[in-house]
């Protein structure tokens, strides 16, 4: 239970990242599944040949904006549909991470420098926790990253520029009547999203001591599905900063409802079709509830119109 939940913050900053594009840009950005093994696999390998780790994860970030740019400019300057130059960007950095590592996977057996063992050297944590000190340097970085993060994103979307990037996704037309440059807000926000899916595939890569480059096969679901599970039990009642935490929250929840489902016998052959059924099921629940609010309010009219007088 404790490893689901450092798992769901880590990739709770990819849930981010989906959040920007699906939800504030308006954006079906299928590029997630490449950009967050770019992340990773461009992670193992700074790591594997000495770099330090913090820096191995800005050049992750660095790396996952351009390949947010090229999205964009496919998409903006090409006029290629948002979905198909996602797919086609998904398809193109497949090969790009196998040449990145020359082969399918990079180990990180030999270097133990990665951030969570820094955390477990400075807080002696294997001295204490024994085997669970892994999970628990996760669960660290993984919360200071996160808060760092959503700080960073709160102040960035109240500016002009996220402002704009905001009325972009609401109201494309109208934003451009405004004078804004739609074209450049869009570019702009695949990059800060596609940076952030990096950031996050750098950081697991790290975590699991291995770059793979099938390890982001799924997550632009495993996204959505937390995204919406944040909105499902959170719901919007505070600031933007409350649902960017309902979208970390809801990564942590789906972490949790895997492992337990895990615990209980379901083999992991069947793991994605049970986040399918989840994302299915969290997706129809504010339809369902409109629907049931809809007949509540429609009884007492039927009521009223049967009265005896007529």
């Amino acid at each position: 239970m404790l490893g689901g939940v450092s798992q769901g913050i880590l990739w709770g900053i990819m849930a981010l990242g989906v959040y920007i594009t699906f939800k504030i840009l308006d954006f079906a950005d299928m590029t997630v599944d490449g950009s967050f093994a770019l992340g990773g696999c461009t992670c193992a390998i700074l790591i594997s040949n000495g770099l330090n780790p913090m820096l191995c994860l800005l050049i992750s970030f660095l790396v996952g904006m351009v390949a947010g740019l090229l999205t964009g400019v496919l998409h903006t300057k090409l006029k290629i549909p948002g979905i198909l130059a996602g797919i086609l960007m998904m398809l193109a950095l497949y090969s790009i991470n196998l040449h990145i590592m020359g082969g399918p996977n990079r180990p990180l057996l030999r270097s133990d420098v990665t951030i969570m063992n820094q955390i477990n050297d400075m807080f002696h944590l294997k001295d204490t926790l024994g085997d669970n000190a892994t999970s628990v340097s996760s669960l660290i970085a993984g919360i200071l990253f996160s808060v760092v993060i959503i700080a960073a994103l709160y102040w960035f979307f109240g500016t002009e520029l996220g402002s704009a990037i905001r009325a972009t996704g609401d109201n494309e037309k109208m934003a451009r009547a405004q004078g804004v440059n739609t074209d450049s807000m869009k570019i702009l926000a695949l990059m800060l999203a596609n940076g952030l899916v990096a950031l996050s595939g750098g950081l697991v890569c790290q975590q699991q001591r291995f770059g793979d480059v099938s390890m982001g096969i799924g997550a632009i679901v495993i996204g959505l599905a937390s995204i919406i599970i944040g909105e499902v039990i959170f719901g919007y009642r505070f600031k933007f900063w409350y649902y960017l935490m309902g979208v970390l929250l809801g990564s942590v929840i789906y972490r949790i409802i895997i492992a337990i489902v895990l615990q209980m016998g379901m083999k992991s052959q069947d793991m994605k079709l049970f986040t399918a059924i989840v994302v299915a099921l969290a997706l129809s629940v504010p339809v369902l509830k409109s629907k049931i609010f809809k007949k509540k309010i429609a009884a007492p009219e039927v009521e009223i119109s049967q009265s005896p007088s007529d």
